[in-house]
């Protein structure tokens, strides 16, 4: 079948309207009509080439929402008409130990929901700014949302767990003071969701103008991180730290405010690598410097059920497919909050087949 999408066929040509295939459902597979997907930043990163290996046509797009219009006859736990995403993973080995412990976000297989290997056409696989998808079961995720949010909540399919997997393999929770580096799209989720969990949350920004902004997504405390009195006066009392600056920086500042045994994890992914650390920073207070990527299906699925009880959802800027250029410039200025989404009904009629 053929279908509409929004994607560049080259690292320095713009996003532009294109046709894409998608296979007809196989055995196990869910095929999804697309209603919303969110913009990444890591999707400017793929589809400018600023990481390595990106595969032309590039259609980005790993945080999607729609409705299921067809499943495959060996297909127990969807219908159409479901309401269900597809995040980061579409395909990954499925026996290997990562995959078995339900973190198939690590298994050295892992298939990427745009640019991995796949039979299909065009040789890669082909994301979420488009107008369906069919992807295998395991790989989507039912949304307990109400209808009327789904367009917020796309963002949590990776934005979303993203922050959500670091805080809870950290055990985050009540009595616990934790510092959030950054209140850009991943940094505000990490703000919701860490108060959410029920620890006191420390926002740290270098713009003063965003200072009552992080108040209101759920900071109880916010630091200017340009500001050395405001740094000096939480010496040694946070018990972690999740880092979402996808920006190289200087990393011992925030080293000096962890308590002994605490962590700094980052889950943002600069373009360039930060300086190396001190390490007589982690030394001296056997303190941990960690990474975290998004999480694996079972995870992604606790978290979608946790921020549907709690009304967790991410803070949007709704678009059109052509406005997507501009999005990518004013994402780059750090002009959006907090996270773009694309309306995929600005794309024309899907052809059926």
């Amino acid at each position: 079948m053929t279908i509409k999408a929004y994607g560049a066929h080259a690292a320095d040509l713009p996003l532009g309207s294109m046709d894409i295939a998608r296979r007809a459902p196989g055995a196990h597979d869910v095929q999804i009509e697309i209603a919303y997907c969110g913009v990444c930043h890591s999707d400017l990163h793929q589809v400018r080439s600023e990481w390595a290996g990106t595969l032309y046509p590039c259609v980005p797009g790993h945080e999607i929402v729609g409705r299921v219009s067809a499943v495959g006859a060996h297909v127990s736990g969807f219908k159409p008409g479901d309401l269900v995403g597809v995040g980061c993973i579409v395909d990954s080995c499925q026996h290997c130990a990562d995959c078995d412990a339900g973190l198939e976000n690590y298994c050295d297989r892992m298939v990427g929901t745009y640019n991995g290997p796949t039979p299909d056409a065009p040789g890669h696989t082909l994301g979420g700014y488009s107008q369906r998808i069919v992807v295998h079961e395991r790989y989507v995720l039912r949304i307990r949302h109400p209808e009327g949010q789904l367009a917020a909540v796309a963002p949590l399919l990776c934005a979303g767990i993203t922050t959500y997997s670091p805080l809870r393999h950290w055990k985050v929770g009540p009595g616990h003071k934790v510092g959030i580096v950054g209140i850009g799209g991943l940094g505000h989720m990490g703000i919701k969701l860490a108060h959410a969990m029920g620890a006191h949350v420390v926002a740290f920004t270098t713009s003063e103008s965003k200072r009552g902004a992080a108040k209101a997504l759920g900071a109880d405390e916010v630091v200017v991180s340009r500001n050395p009195g405001e740094m000096e006066a939480h010496a040694q009392s946070l018990d972690f730290i999740l880092n979402t600056v996808a920006a190289p920086h200087d990393l011992n500042a925030f080293f000096a405010l962890l308590k002994r045994d605490g962590t700094m994890t980052l889950v943002g992914a600069p373009a360039t690598p930060h300086a190396a650390p001190d390490v007589f920073a982690l030394i001296m207070k056997r303190r941990g410097l960690a990474g975290s990527m998004i999480g694996g299906i079972p995870e992604t699925q606790e978290m979608l059920d946790f921020c549907a009880e709690r009304g967790v959802v991410a803070d949007i800027e709704m678009i059109r497919a052509e406005e997507i250029n501009q999005a990518y410039e004013r994402m780059l200025k750090g002009d959006v909050k907090y996270r773009f989404v694309i309306d995929i009904a600005s794309l024309e009629p899907a052809s059926r087949g």
